[in-house]
């Protein structure tokens, strides 16, 4: 092989950990996902630490926690600085992914890991590609090419194709086979021969049931417990496998007539339908005929309410009802604070729909048998009053004089620097009473012991004080046409989304909508309260495969029919990494 290709993977090998690989091509170091887990431990990053700095360049896969989470971290505080490139979708939908996990945490703990700022910073220039698009690198990577295909996991989701020289580089972890509401499935089979193909085999000891059986047992059981007057609480990430739940749950409904309220209740729930509503072209090709017969977008969703905010769901009338709420781990979230209120009745069932992370909430209540009683952390943010107000602003009193007196210091010293040598005149205001007089014929009367000071040919220098505020004229350039103009001065502003300053009420092209918006706004001084509590599981736990991976079977028939010529192989239930 002409091409020299080495993979180091520096996350989720050994364990379940999220992915993160660093792949170089000919000495050019691609960094293939981001990934985080909701514990966001700074210490599984340290072998990405070693090596951000020499990162040329950034390939997203999926919009979700487990592939990009640690982006804005890697940017602020790794010195990871190379660009990045992902699919539309999964910028966007990654962006309010890391603002609901923001978001959930900040309003429960003093999260100081990365801020909305940073999450903005690191997918500013995030380049897009669509599916199928060869992009050639430039600079140091030129010769190479990048190309997106169909992963089938995620909406946007992506099997990266990097060549070099006529070799072929796959990276395809998490794709699914098969063909669902949503998307269509992966085109991992149309490769053939790759150089190297860099997957994993999350799913490989599973065997699903057909997808017509896997939904109608989903929905029977969800049937089951709202007919029998209990609450259905599925907990979700924020914009990856919840999409294909509420398809499922949408179109159910419709068909059936039913009236149970539904609600996906996430902090960037309005946005993310509003986004999704835009991305047909990347959506399944029924979905897409649909849409061309009917002009009826799949996510004007009629039974489907979009909520915010906990309060949204506590003015609800009591009765059955569905919540889907972020995030799936439990860790945090709306989901988190629902569990503990709803566990404790026989009559409501908490749905699981893919394995919960390890060493996290979701993953105890899965275990076989479940837990009778497990313990949980109870956390609210709360104004600060009496005592501790004052003592919040007596010390925000103090850090703004400081910073005042800081801005004075440095203004002063580049008042000082701008005047140059004239500054050694001093100031023409003070007088110095030590300087002998100029000449020893003039007459200096005494008068009750004092001298009278006698000041003689008084010329003030150029930097004294004037009878008018300072003007500094700005240079400026003229030619043959007349005076040079900046053609920045009058570009137009990027109105762009991703571009812009968070706007509350900006759905569409903002940030966030304005309840979320108003979150981050919010200067009441507050504190963080916790309390642990140890809550008696009695409602129902199920556990579905929706995770929309290929299972053992068809990840075998994939492999065999690719036939790569290396195969880095991530095995999760053996604790292995595979070259072969």
């Amino acid at each position: 092989m002409g091409t020299s290709v080495q993979v180091t993977p520096l996350c989720g090998v050994y364990n379940e950990n999220p992915l993160s690989y660093l792949v170089s091509i000919d000495g050019f170091n691609f960094l293939v996902d981001c990934g985080w887990n909701d514990h966001f431990d700074p210490s599984l990053l340290q072998p990405l630490a070693r090596v951000a700095s020499t990162v040329d360049a950034v390939l997203l896969s999926h919009p979700d926690t487990l592939h990009l989470g640690a982006l804005p971290y890697a940017m602020k505080q790794l010195g990871l600085s190379a660009p990045v490139y992902s699919t539309e979708p999964v910028y966007r939908l990654g962006l309010l992914t890391m603002y609901d996990q923001y978001l959930s945490r900040k309003q429960v703990s003093e999260f100081d890991l990365f801020t909305l700022d940073d999450i903005d910073s690191a997918f500013q220039n995030v380049t897009r590609l669509t599916y199928s698009q060869n992009y050639h690198l430039f600079g140091k990577g030129e010769g190479i090419v990048i190309a997106p295909h169909v992963a089938g996991h995620l909406l946007g989701g992506t099997v990266w194709k990097i060549t070099k020289d006529g070799e072929d580089v796959i990276y395809a972890v998490d794709f699914n086979h098969r063909k669902e509401r949503l998307l269509n499935g992966t085109v991992l089979e149309s490769f053939v021969r790759p150089a190297v193909l860099i997957t994993d085999a999350y799913n490989a000891l599973n065997n699903q049931p057909s997808r017509r059986q896997r939904d109608q047992e989903f929905l029977d059981v969800i049937l089951k417990t709202l007919r029998g007057d209990g609450n259905v609480l599925l907990p979700v990430d924020t914009a990856g496998r919840v999409l294909e739940l509420m398809l499922i749950l949408e179109q159910y409904w419709t068909q059936h007539h039913l009236n149970y309220p539904i609600f996906f209740l996430t902090y960037v729930a309005s946005s993310t339908i509003d986004y999704v509503k835009s991305f047909l072209e990347w959506m399944s090709d029924s979905i897409a005929k649909s849409f061309e017969h009917t002009r009826d977008n799949a996510f004007l969703l009629r039974h489907v309410s979009l909520l915010i905010s906990k309060s949204e769901l506590e003015k609800v009338p009591d009765g059955p009802k569905i919540v889907l709420a972020s995030m799936a781990s439990l860790e945090a979230g709306f989901s988190h604070d629902i569990f503990v209120e709803w566990a404790t009745d026989a009559k409501n069932l908490v749905l699981f729909s893919e394995r919960g992370q390890f060493a996290t909430l979701a993953r105890m209540l899965q275990a076989d048998p479940p837990p009778k009683a497990v313990k949980v952390t109870m956390s609210k943010r709360v104004p600060l009053v009496g005592e501790e107000l004052a003592a919040y602003e007596e010390e925000q009193e103090r850090i703004k004089k400081e910073e005042a007196l800081k801005a004075s210091l440095s203004k002063e010293e580049e008042m000082k620097a701008s005047r140059g040598s004239d500054n050694k005149l001093g100031d023409p205001m003070v007088i110095d009473t030590t300087t002998p007089p100029a000449s020893s014929d003039v007459a200096v009367p005494h008068v009750g012991g004092h001298r009278d000071i006698l000041i003689d040919g008084f010329v003030p220098p150029s930097t004294s004080v004037a009878p008018m505020f300072p003007f500094y004229e700005n240079s400026s350039e003229w030619d043959d046409f007349g005076e040079v103009i900046n053609p920045e001065d009058y570009a137009v502003k990027d109105e762009d989304m991703d571009q812009a300053t968070m706007q509350v009420g900006d759905d569409l092209n903002g940030k966030l909508d304005e309840g979320s918006a108003s979150l981050i706004f919010d200067t009441t001084p507050s504190k963080v309260i916790s309390n642990e509590l140890t809550v008696q599981v009695k409602c129902m736990l199920v556990y579905m495969d929706f995770e929309g991976r290929s299972d053992g079977r068809s990840i075998k028939s994939i492999l065999s029919h690719v036939a790569p010529l290396k195969l880095v192989w991530k095995f999760f239930y053996h604790s292995g990494f595979y070259l072969m």
